[in-house]
C-alpha cells in the first residue's frame, strides 16, 4: 500500500548500495519540479521509520526541492523480506548487474543466507547468484566508491578491466590505480578501453603518464599508434601482432611461475626440456628485440 511520509523518517543505510548518475538526477530533478514525484519511493517499515531500498534519486531531488513528504511503497516489515523482493522486480525496472552484486552480497553477509537460500528465494540459478557474489568479492574498497558515485562505467568495469583482474601479473593495486586515475574525466567507453589496454600492456612510460593525469597525450599516442598501423604492410601487421602476443605470454609466464600449485613430477619433467630450450634462445632472442628497438628508434 503507497502513502505518503515524511522524508525526514527516511533511513537511508542502503544508498550506497546504489549507483549515482548525475546526469540522469538532473533529468530528474527538472521533471519533479514541474509534475511533482510521481512514481512511489520503496523501503521497509523498520522501528517508525521507513528503510529506503528504491527511490534515491527521487529523495534527494525532493530535499534539493525542499518537499517535505514523499509517496512511499512498503516492500515489508523486514530488511531480508525488503531486500528480496526488490530483487524480483520487472526486467523494466532492475537494478543493474553491480547494485544486483551489492544487494545479493547483503543476503549473503547480513542476512546469513547462503546461495541456495538466496537462489531459491529469487527463483533464480545458483549461477547467477553466484556470480554475482564473486563481482563484490573482487572489488576493492576504491573500485566500488568510484563505481557507486557513478564516476566511472559499469560497462568498463565488467568487459574492459574484468578481463585484466584474471591476467596474471595484474596486481589488484594497479586495478585500483587505473580507475582512480581515469574515473570522473568524461571519457568514452572507447578511450577508456584504448587507456586500459596502454596502462596494462603497453611500456612503463605510458602507465606513467596516465598516473600523472596526461590522459590527453596518453589518448593521442594511442590515436597516433593505430593510425601508424593502417600504413604498415602486411608482414609488418603480423610481427606487431606477434610482438603483443610475445609481451602478453612474458606476463603470464612470470605470473605463474612462482605458483606453488607446481607440484608433479610430470610437469617437471617436461617443463625442464622446455625451459632448457627457451634459455637456450634467451640472448639470441633478447639481441633481435635490442636492434629492431633500436631500428625502431632511427627510423
Amino acid at each position: 500500500m503507497t502513502h505518503e511520509i515524511e522524508i525526514s523518517k527516511l533511513d537511508l543505510r542502503y544508498e550506497s548500495h546504489r549507483m549515482k548518475n548525475p546526469e540522469v538526477e538532473a533529468q530528474l530533478l527538472a521533471s519533479i519540479s514541474r509534475r511533482g514525484i510521481e512514481e512511489a519511493l520503496e523501503g521497509v517499515d523498520v522501528k517508525q521509520s521507513g528503510v529506503l531500498l528504491n527511490g534515491f534519486k527521487r529523495y534527494r531531488c525532493a530535499c534539493r526541492l525542499h518537499i517535505h513528504s514523499v509517496p512511499y511503497h512498503s516492500l515489508g516489515s523486514d530488511e531480508v523480506t525488503g531486500i528480496v523482493n526488490l530483487l524480483r522486480i520487472p526486467e523494466s525496472r532492475a537494478l543493474n548487474i553491480l547494485e544486483q552484486a551489492r544487494f545479493v552480497d547483503e543476503l549473503a553477509e547480513a542476512g546469513g543466507m547462503c546461495v541456495a537460500e538466496i537462489a531459491a528465494e529469487l527463483s533464480r540459478s545458483k549461477a547467477w547468484v553466484s556470480m554475482r557474489v564473486g563481482l563484490m568479492a573482487q572489488m576493492s574498497c576504491a573500485v566500488s566508491k568510484e563505481l557507486f558515485a557513478g564516476r566511472f562505467p559499469v560497462y568498463s568495469y565488467m568487459y574492459t578491466l574484468r578481463p585484466f583482474m584474471r591476467m596474471n601479473g595484474v596486481k589488484a593495486e594497479q586495478i585500483d590505480q587505473f580507475v582512480t586515475a581515469v574515473s570522473a574525466k568524461k571519457l568514452s567507453v572507447r578511450e577508456i578501453e584504448q587507456l586500459a589496454n596502454g596502462f596494462f600492456r603497453g611500456a612503463e612510460s605510458f602507465r606513467q603518464e596516465i598516473l600523472r593525469g596526461n590522459l590527453a597525450l596518453s589518448l593521442k599516442q594511442v590515436r597516433e599508434a593505430v593510425a601508424g598501423s593502417q600504413q604498415c604492410s602486411g608482414f609488418e601487421r603480423i610481427l606487431l601482432k606477434d610482438l603483443e602476443l610475445t609481451q602478453s605470454y612474458m606476463q603470464r609466464v612470470m605470473g605463474k611461475c612462482q605458483d606453488p600449485r607446481i607440484k608433479s613430477r610430470a610437469f617437471h619433467a617436461q617443463s625442464h626440456l622446455l625451459t632448457a630450450g627457451i634459455l637456450s634462445r634467451a640472448a639470441a632472442f633478447t639481441q633481435s628485440l635490442k636492434e629492431l628497438h633500436d631500428r625502431n628508434g632511427q627510423a
